[in-house]
């Protein structure tokens, strides 16, 4: 087949979800991803083993390499001895003061196989920053996404206490609402900040008002115990790989969710695929170059680059792009479409994140399980914003490995820099590794027109297409949020007793390093990119509108998290989610639209043949929209 009812550029959880939705309904679905599939069980090389065998583990790592569909690892990007000073190479080419600090994989189920599954939902305040005083205002707001929140949650299998999240991260949640999973159990180091810190009070030096501390366990995409109250009582049934039910698919602590959960417990793109219908269609390998209009704008389908080497065209009455924020204005750049606005890869942002890390008195239980499982919400809401970026904090619950690298940092540390060996090297090792922590700082960073994806001039992948060019930089509002961030991370080591061990140095290891107020501040990249095809109310000032629907093409979708014009504190995967299932039920009743029958006109007939004229009939009496709105 060359001709579809819808065509989906990319197989990540936004694209995944809009192809099983629409296949639900009847629709030929054709899936364009131009990275390769899993080869699945039984192959000589799967994820496992390649995960197994990798001496690097960057989050593509148990993916590997794909020469037609490049993608960026956070490992392209060094520090340089600088402040500010880095050096950029590998796919994503960098020009701005500061880096973007986050990779992304292109491959079957995209980053969505390399995240870490927690699935927090965004605030109500957070969809109209303007009312703060920056960024961007949604065109909607919570209560209209709240439905497919739901949706989303269902889809994904998220465990999380309701009652916690409405009581202490602020979340309207229905009174009689259930997660489909019971909460994971917390962390040793959740019951450690727990007893601890639970109702202590730090200051926020830079709105000048204190805090109180509470753990807040994290919504997460990944099966536990079902609860048998969702849905009514008819529970939830956890699925394992590729989508099969699987009631004993459970997380067992790995620790390894990025880059590869081994158990299948988190979910990944995969298991909505494994049931999608017949009627969809995907074909790996298969990289797109450009977006066909017809002489009206209107989408007709794509050129793509095939597995066997030979551009293809297939073509369709809806093209959904959803190939990631940086790889959907790529394409809209290469293909020079939707660019009337004169927003098409502007607004990139990402959550930076301040990390800070130490040694607890007492054991930490470090590598046991996910790589946070609570937090404190507390700096998320409230007039605060106003004067500095909210942010969330995240427990890191691996060690420092985040921070400084694998524990083999710390062996070398005893072995070469201390002369340890034997019992004495293996004792000091324990004990260092057993006590650590990090508090993770997941800052908002609000849509800035100069932090943008463009593409390079002259630098090419494999197949002779532009390289994505980025130029990025953190504003002010961000750089408070960082010093009240540090200033709050030093007023919680002082209460728990920890020795902080937090420096942004070497300068290689840091690329994300800038001076502010005379001290050091280093960041890394959460792998959150948003904003590239922002969505909005106009089509002057935004690329997509409420349905994620290229304003200036009919029949042509950007999906995830690029049409999102803020980008709040929680993980965006959840609220990606959400976006992609609305925005179905919008292709849906396009579709429905489309092949509804015309009504016949009834002949004009004399006054004296037909005394009474007969009450005319209205769309709605003929042919239902399924109750999605205009």
């Amino acid at each position: 087949m060359s001709r579809y009812d819808v065509i989906v550029v990319g197989a990540g959880v936004a694209g995944s979800l809009v192809a099983h939705r629409l296949g639900h309904h009847g629709r030929r679905v054709l899936v364009l991803e131009a990275g390769a599939a899993d080869p699945g069980d039984g192959a000589a090389e799967t994820p496992l083993t390649r995960y197994l065998a990798a001496s690097g583990l960057v989050p593509g790592a148990p993916l590997g390499p794909r020469p037609e569909a490049p993608a960026p690892q956070v490992n392209d990007i060094v520090g340089t001895d600088g402040v500010p000073g880095y050096r950029a190479a590998g796919h994503l080419r960098q020009d701005g003061p500061l880096p973007y600090a986050s990779g992304y994989v292109r491959a079957n189920g995209g980053t969505g196989n390399v995240w870490t599954g927690l699935a927090p939902r965004m605030l109500p305040e957070d969809f109209d920053t303007e009312a703060f005083g920056y960024g961007r205002r949604w065109p909607l707001g919570y209560a209209d996404l709240e439905p497919h929140y739901r949706a989303a949650e269902e889809e994904l299998g998220v465990a999380g206490d309701a009652d916690e999240q409405r009581e202490h991260a602020g979340l309207p949640l229905p009174d009689d609402y259930v997660f489909p999973m019971r909460p994971l159990p917390p962390a040793r180091l959740d019951g450690v900040l727990a007893a601890r810190l639970d109702g202590r009070r730090v200051k926020d030096p830079v709105a000048g008002h204190e805090v109180e501390l509470r753990v807040v366990g994290t919504p997460h995409a990944r099966n536990g115990v079902p609860d048998p109250r969702y849905g009514g009582g008819r529970g939830y049934v956890p699925r394992g790989r590729h989508g099969r039910p699987d009631p004993d698919s459970r997380c067992v602590g790995h620790a390894s969710c990025i880059p590869h959960c081994p158990s299948y417990a988190k979910y990944t793109p995969l298991k909505t695929q494994g049931r999608w219908s017949a009627g969809v269609t995907l074909r790996d390998r298969s990289v797109v170059s450009r977006v066909l209009v017809d002489a009206n704008g209107r989408a007709t389908g794509v050129e793509y680059h095939a597995a066997d080497g030979r551009v293809s065209v297939a073509h369709a009455d809806v093209v959904v792009l959803a190939a990631h924020a940086v790889e959907n204005a790529r394409l809209l750049l290469l293909s020079g479409l939707a660019g009337r606005s004169g927003q098409v890869g502007r607004n990139l942002m990402d959550h930076p994140v301040l990390l800070t890390w130490g040694l607890l008195p007492e054991d930490a239980g470090p590598y046991r399980g996910p790589g946070s499982v609570s937090g404190f919400e507390g700096f998320r809401t409230g007039p605060a914003r106003r004067l500095r970026a909210p942010f969330r904090v995240e427990f890191g619950t691996w060690g420092w490995v985040w921070s400084k690298g694998p524990v083999d940092t710390d062996v070398r540390h005893f072995l070469a820099g201390r002369g340890l060996f034997g019992a004495d090297l293996r004792k000091a090792v324990g004990d260092r590794i057993r006590r650590q922590f990090t508090l993770q700082f997941e800052m908002e960073q609000s849509a800035d027109p100069a932090n943008r994806v463009t593409l390079h001039p002259t630098a090419r992948d494999p197949l002779g297409l532009p390289r994505p060019l980025v130029t990025y930089d953190l504003d002010g509002h961000v750089k408070a949020g960082m010093a009240a961030a540090r200033a709050v991370s030093d007023q919680i080591f002082g209460l728990l007793g920890a020795e902080d061990h937090t420096d942004y140095a070497p300068a290689a290891a840091w690329p994300g390093r800038f001076e502010q107020d005379g001290r050091t501040y280093g960041y890394r990249g959460a792998g959150h990119a948003a904003g590239t095809h922002v969505m909005g109310d106009a089509a002057a000032t935004s690329v997509v509108d409420a349905w994620q629907r290229c304003w200036d093409h009919p029949g042509l979708y950007a999906v995830g998290c690029g049409s999102m014009p803020s980008v709040a504190t929680s993980n965006p995967t959840l609220t990606m989610a959400a976006l992609a299932l609305r925005s179905a039920e919008r292709v849906e009743a396009d579709l429905a639209s489309r092949d509804r029958p015309a009504a016949l006109a009834t002949p004009p007939t004399s006054p004296a043949s037909s005394p009474t004229p007969a009450p005319a009939s209205g769309p709605a009496e003929t042919a239902p929209t399924r109750g999605v709105p205009e």
